[in-house]
């Protein structure tokens, strides 16, 4: 008889995990407090306007590409890929800059601001791309449940130019000496919770996946990631029930005996927690079942939160590209009011994402698609509607006064995503957007274990635990997990 598996929660990982269960034999059921899958990946579809609610970046095509091949699939049996070039425009305090898709193009633009930083771009790519082709296998695959994991004659040989004790502010400095280079090649970090002098360096493996491995729009949006993965799950037999909120997991004898949900019981031989990990433990285990104390998630360090807007305009919008970063105020206030003071940003850079630049099927033809996102702490209180709408106007005028074209008086569609939202929709710990920051002491072994230490058959897999925050670590932290249950409860 085949061993059953329930895994709470259909973001990136519990797809990836509730897939690889069923290719290994397994009778996987996923279980979604939402109505949809997708998790932080969800689609929005009002007034005629298509919004990814979440992720928006596509990097790293070929961990995409691996995760299909893996089922003797293809990624364009499900969406096509479109590389964007430029890849993204950043504006700064004294105008905006394109970030060239081509390489070569690159050079130039680096050796235009410093003389001499094409060679030195050379040199850290070389030392990037190493990261990525051995990082990416020796490490990011390892399930962290133990340091002989790591024992690894590569890893080891190559322990010193892996950068895992440098930190990645270190590392760029040591290269370049303009400020915008440095946060160029600072900026793609912050998609891993932390800022650069706290993550280590091995991460400059983001510089090869970001000028590289290009960036990427996938054909009608993120979401067709969701949609192809759901759709590949339910071929391979994952069965999937929306709507079903998790009440409880039940444990005797040290074993999750069943999972209830808002309307029924589910027994399984296993549990693959695919939800947030702290909401898992802190409200849905016993205390006495659960590996992680109250203290020790407080003192965890969070990747931000976001306000995230939602915006359908009434006309085109002039001389935008897809991705646009507005770093056109200092950095550094904004950094120390995410990462130390932990207070609402005063004036903080935002990025915007204009899909319908590359889509006409996201918005009503001649209208524009607008997500918005301001990085914020995790954690603060006083998510209202009132501070919503004052960062809106705030950042509105900027990009306004910047673009040299009048946006709020097109605005059709507003919706607005923070906080409160990111704990309601999916028991968010603090509210975070992310999870946890990758910095040097919450890297491997130094996560939260994706196997429970008090529960036998419960395991863990998304942004809490290995490998880490991001869709691609996502995809694999997946399938890290249903290898293990896989090795400790066969197939």
């Amino acid at each position: 008889m085949k061993k059953k598996a329930i895994v709470i929660g259909s973001g990136f990982a519990g797809l990836s995990a509730a897939s690889f269960l069923a290719k290994a034999g397994w009778l996987v059921t996923v279980l979604e407090k939402n109505a949809s899958p997708g998790g932080r990946a969800r689609q929005l579809k009002e007034a005629g306007y298509t919004f990814d609610m979440g992720p928006s970046w596509y990097w790293m095509p070929d961990v995409f590409d691996r995760y299909f091949q893996q089922f003797g699939k293809v990624t364009a049996d499900y969406y096509s890929l479109t590389r964007l070039t430029p890849s993204y425009r950043i504006y700064w305090p004294d105008g905006p800059m394109d970030i060239p898709s081509d390489l070569q193009q690159l050079k130039l633009l680096f050796e235009n601001i410093e003389p001499g930083a094409a060679l030195q771009l050379e040199k850290f790519l070389e030392e990037a791309a190493y990261k990525y082709k051995v990082g990416i296998q020796k490490l990011v695959f390892k399930p962290g449940q133990s340091l002989t994991e790591f024992l690894d004659w590569q890893v080891i040989k190559g322990v010193f130019k892996l950068d895992v004790f440098t930190s990645m502010k270190t590392h760029v400095h040591k290269y370049f000496k303009a400020a915008k280079i440095r946060q160029i090649l600072e900026f793609p970090v912050l998609f891993l919770g932390a800022l650069p002098e706290n993550t280590p360096a091995l991460y400059s493996l983001m510089n090869y996946a970001d000028i590289v491995g290009g960036t990427w729009y996938p054909e009608k949006g993120m979401f067709s990631i969701v949609d192809a993965m759901h759709k590949l799950a339910v071929e391979l037999g994952v069965t999937f029930l929306f709507n079903e909120n998790v009440k409880a997991i039940t444990v005797e004898n040290n074993i999750a005996q069943k999972v209830t949900t808002t309307t029924k019981e589910w027994q399984a031989d296993v549990v693959i927690g695919g939800a947030d990990y702290h909401f898992i433990e802190s409200a849905l285990l016993p205390a006495s079942h659960q590996s992680y104390s109250a203290a020790y998630w407080d003192k965890r360090v969070m990747a931000p939160s976001c306000i995230l807007y939602y915006v359908g305009l009434n006309k085109k919008l002039k001389n935008i590209l897809h991705h646009s970063l507005f770093f056109d105020v200092p950095f550094e206030p904004h950094a120390t009011e995410i990462y130390t003071t932990k207070d609402w940003p005063k004036n903080p850079l935002f990025y915007v994402s204009t899909p319908s630049v590359t889509d006409d099927t996201v918005a009503p033809g001649g209208c524009e698609n607008l997500f918005l996102l301001i990085p914020v702490a995790a954690g603060l209180s006083g998510d209202t509607e009132a501070l919503r709408d004052f960062y809106f106007d705030k950042i509105i005028t900027r990009m306004e006064k910047i673009t040299g074209q009048e946006i709020k008086s097109a605005v059709v569609y507003k919706k607005s995503f923070a906080h409160s939202d990111f704990v309601s929709a999916y028991n968010s710990f603090k509210g975070n957007a992310y999870g946890l920051a990758n910095t040097l002491m919450q890297t491997a072994v130094l996560k939260p274990s994706c196997r429970s230490k008090k529960v036998n058959n419960l395991f863990y897999t998304g942004q809490l635990t290995v490998p880490g925050p991001g869709v691609p670590p996502s995809l694999i932290s997946g399938e890290v997990v249903a290898n293990e249950v896989v090795k400790h409860f066969g197939s």
